[in-house]
């Protein structure tokens, strides 16, 4: 017996594109509207998926998301607005998605996801879309994909290129194909890949990247067409040509457990290093008012100089080795950069040479500076 009868005459209007495609019809549709996703990341890469799983009929899609929306945003996560400066990504992208389909459910988790929730909050879902841009996040998503069972369907972005896989997917064998770790075991040095605020990103990449990542959730959901399993896609929107890499699995590889992912990525800061001092906002106006004599240098890029800037001298990121003699070691240099990673970063460089111990991190960066007033 048909199971049309699960869609409102609403519904169907709706649809009806999707019902008149012979390899899709009520029976893709009623999948999707039985299926959930979890959509980790609600920016550059979760806008266009979530709007077009939302649009598609997903049943139910989770969101995971803490930050809040900033103006920077704005030239690529077309979830939002110039009104939504200073809301909540999710709060707002659960509003756009129900007045986009009232006929779906969205479950907010307004969180970070950790080794300690990961689970949890993955093993309510049948697929997961990793929208994420760091990689302590996208192990722990492989890794909580692989231990609870759940497909994984990946894709990154930065600057003009992006990729696209389906990773742990259980085929009809039942086996599970290649998954993240199998082609990438470990991550790169921390500093080898900077994020898309420090490097960059054409602000159309993620549409094009995030359709791509919305049409395999749409595939493993409906078991229609060839998931892209056991294949690495990359598209370079520059140059327009794209190849797609060949993964195969790992026999050695054993994923038992969720570990330390900040630790493991180098994220945080190895006891063999030189501790990185900090000074916060308030007590760098303490000096300034005091007139205390000190160095101040920004190591963002000349065009985020040329938005705001605290009149401190520019020394990019990438040349801070180069421009080393412009430090002066005789008194306090305080480092700054947007939120203070690139400052961190600029600061273990030169704390490597061996003969700094008078550099500071300006804790929240510009961020914190112009929150402050």
């Amino acid at each position: 017996m048909s199971k049309i009868n699960l869609f409102s005459k609403a519904e169907l209007n709706r649809y009806a594109r999707h019902f008149a495609i012979p390899e899709f019809g009520k029976k893709a549709q009623e999948k999707l509207k039985q299926s959930s996703v979890l959509v980790v990341g609600a920016g550059g890469l979760g806008s266009p998926v979530l709007l077009y799983l939302a649009a598609a009929g997903v049943g139910h899609i989770g969101i995971v998301e803490f930050d809040v929306v900033d103006d920077s945003n704005l030239q690529r996560q077309v979830l939002y607005t110039t009104e939504d400066i200073g809301k909540s990504k999710a709060q707002t992208a659960k509003k756009r998605l129900e007045a986009l389909n009232p006929f779906i459910k969205i479950t907010l988790h307004e969180t970070q996801l950790t080794a300690e929730n990961a689970l949890e909050i993955i093993s309510q879902y049948e697929v997961v879309a990793d929208g994420t841009d760091n990689f302590p996040t996208r192990y722990l998503i492989n890794d909580a994909c692989v231990l609870a069972g759940k497909v994984n369907v990946y894709a990154s972005i930065f600057r003009f290129e992006g990729q696209v896989a389906v990773f742990n997917y259980l085929k009809k064998d039942g086996n599970r194909s290649a998954n993240y770790r199998d082609m990438f075991p470990s991550p790169p040095p921390p500093d080898m890949v900077p994020n898309c605020a420090e490097g960059g990103v054409l602000g159309i990449l993620p549409g094009i990247i995030g359709s791509m990542q919305a049409n395999e959730v749409v595939k493993v959901l409906t078991q229609i067409g060839e998931p892209l399993i056991n294949r690495f896609y990359m598209f370079d929107a520059a140059s327009f040509t794209m190849r797609t890499l060949k993964i195969k699995r790992n026999p050695d590889l054993n994923i038992s457990q969720l570990i330390d992912y900040e630790e493991f990525c180098g994220s945080t800061k190895s006891n063999l290093k030189k501790e990185i001092k900090v000074i916060t906002v308030a007590e760098l106006k303490e000096m300034m008012a005091q007139k205390v004599d000190f160095q101040l240098i920004d190591v963002r890029e000349d065009f985020e100089y040329e938005i705001a800037n605290m009149d401190g001298e520019l020394i990019p990121l990438g040349t801070i080795l180069d421009n080393e003699k412009r430090i002066i070691r005789t008194k306090k240099v305080i480092i700054h950069c947007r939120s203070g990673v690139r400052s961190a970063t600029a600061i273990e460089q030169l704390q490597e040479l061996g003969d700094f111990d008078n550099l500071y991190n300006l804790e929240g960066g510009i961020l914190a500076w112009e929150a402050a007033g």
